[in-house]
């Protein structure tokens, strides 16, 4: 149970020392994460796409 309450100790000495984003930082950055997110789904979507049609074209020939 020493080593438990340590941690928890320690745990929580280190999260003192965080420097923790504004609010508006953190908004920003979870909409940039949120729009990349979109942007590669897109993209590999797009790609997916692609080459499931030119499988498709290829086995229908």
């Amino acid at each position: 149970m020493d080593a438990l309450g340590k941690y928890l100790r320690d745990t929580m000495a280190e999260l003192k020392q965080v420097s923790w984003p504004t609010q508006n930082q953190a908004i920003f950055y979870t909409i940039l994460v949120i729009s990349i997110s979109l942007l590669v789904a897109v993209y590999v979507g797009l790609f997916d796409f692609m080459f499931t049609t030119f499988i498709d074209y290829v086995i229908t020939l």
